[in-house]
């Protein structure tokens, strides 16, 4: 049998893995006798109450492990290579493609276009199904591997053609019903341009996909990013508020429909096109439990109703008198200019209720890409230095500290999207900069909380010390 190899990076502590005494290094070569061909096989092969698995020890030497263990148990691996294979990178060029409206000389890792099904079942990725085969599909629908994202964008085969720039594109939207006849779990993604797949295509889209509920769960439809790097590509215009406003109100059309026959609202209009539309967000039962949060439906939402539980709790607390006698904290909250409304509702409140501390929240304007960008993830370390420098300059006190949402910076790293890094905008501020994550509770931590840090571990930031917040 031919063997493809697979080497362990890591091996978890009190994991399968470690009482087998599979270690770093070793080479996982099969699962009952089978080869391995990516994390797809390795995730299904591994499902089994009972298992073979074959590694080869550093020495050379091969060890047959048989593993008896409870239907779902992981082993605890992780592989040099998360994706066992080669990742597959996107084949169209779509006339909203955010990576071809970067500017050259960036990271090379900024410029790769991933579009690969794997990385949505792993990750999260939205895929456009256009480099899959019909046995990639059905592989996944004989091992059940979900839920898969899928950049839609229109269900219009030849629209689709022309958006993506790929003359594949209108004929893999089939997938979908293989999908659905194969009981895997969905969500998609509309991106919206403007005079191309919104109004009566939009409609068209929305009712099409309808018909694949429930196993399609949602569908978000977000505003196409447009930044100042884009000449020679498809024109693009911003919407309108009115625009906005029609796009809500077309999707909020069908959301009771929806729900009324699957207890689902299916379809979610962003947080931009609220925002765009100067309109309140949704209640938090409308975004059935923020399936899609990673796209930008609900976060802000989901982030007011944690600020309140947090804000609630703090002045419960039975130190809040004591807390609200000694705070004294002068800082700044810098952040794009999408969430720094909602952050300035945020600190009036804990400043009324703290009288000594002192918040400004700076809306961190994108000169790098645009003013039409505004999320905080695209802010980069040379745009911050340079507006704090000039609120400097103007004479404003920045405080003790200031805050950013972790979401600047590069994953597993203290990097910005430009290879700025936090230890460079401190020096350049003379300031402590202090990651916070997305949730409400770390903002009031953030703020409330002179010692408040967040270390990196993994990819992700964890919280390291903090005040008794429990009564």
């Amino acid at each position: 049998m031919k063997k493809t190899e697979h080497i362990v990076r890591e091996v978890m502590p009190g994991s399968i893995a470690q009482e087998m005494e599979i270690t770093p290094g070793d080479v996982l070569l099969a699962i009952n006798d089978k080869e391995i061909e990516d994390v797809f096989d390795y995730r299904y092969l591994i499902k089994d109450e009972y298992i073979e698995v074959l590694v080869r020890k550093p020495d050379g030497e091969e060890w047959l492990l048989e593993i008896e263990k409870e239907y779902d148990d992981d082993l605890g691996i992780e592989f040099e290579n998360g994706l066992m294979s080669d990742y597959r990178s996107c084949n169209n060029k779509c006339i909203f493609c955010f990576i071809d409206q970067m500017p050259p000389g960036m990271r090379e890792t900024l410029y790769f276009k991933d579009d690969d099904s794997r990385l949505s079942f792993l990750q999260g990725n939205y895929i456009t199904l256009t480099n899959m085969s019909a046995k990639d599909v059905e592989r996944i629908i004989k091992m059940q591997l979900a839920p898969i994202n899928i950049s839609v964008q229109t269900t219009n085969p030849q629209l689709r053609c022309m958006m993506l720039h790929n003359r594949f594109a209108g004929e893999k939207l089939q997938y979908l019903q293989r999908f659905y006849e194969g009981h895997v779990e969905m969500n998609g993604q509309i991106v919206c341009c403007k005079g191309v797949n919104d109004g009566e295509e939009l409609r068209r889209s929305i009712t099409d996909l309808m018909a694949y509920l429930p196993f399609m769960r949602s569908v978000s439809v977000v505003p196409a990013g447009i930044s100042r790097f884009r000449e020679g590509l498809y024109p693009i215009d911003l919407f309108t508020r009115q625009e906005a406003g029609r796009i809500i109100d077309m999707i909020e059309e069908y959301q009771p429909l929806c729900y009324e026959k699957y207890g689902l609202h299916f379809v979610h209009a962003s947080d931009e096109f609220y925002i765009l539309a100067g309109r309140d967000f949704p209640e938090e039962e409308r975004y059935d439990g923020y399936i899609q949060l990673e796209n930008g439906v609900g976060m802000m939402r989901l982030l007011m109703e944690e600020f309140h539980q947090a804000y609630q709790a703090s002045i419960k607390n039975e130190c809040y008198y004591k807390i609200k006698q000694e705070l004294k904290r002068t800082l700044t909250v810098a952040t794009g200019k999408l969430a720094s409304p909602t952050l300035e509702g945020f600190a009036g409140r804990l400043t009324e209720a703290y009288p000594g501390l002192v918040i400004q929240v700076c809306a961190i304007r994108n000169d790098f890409f645009g003013e039409t960008i505004t999320v905080s993830g695209l802010v980069t370390g040379q745009d911050l230095i340079a507006q704090l420098q000039e609120q400097q300059r103007m004479g404003k006190d920045l405080g003790e500290v200031l805050l950013i949402p972790a979401n600047m910076l590069r994953s597993g790293e203290q990097v910005f999207l430009d290879d700025v890094t936090v230890s460079q905008v401190e020096e350049a501020l003379g300031l402590r900069v202090v990651p916070v994550e997305s949730g409400g509770q770390d903002f009031v931590d953030a703020v409330l909380d002179r010692a408040y840090s967040m270390d990196r571990d993994n990819g992700q930031f964890v919280y390291v010390q903090g005040y008794d917040r429990q009564p």
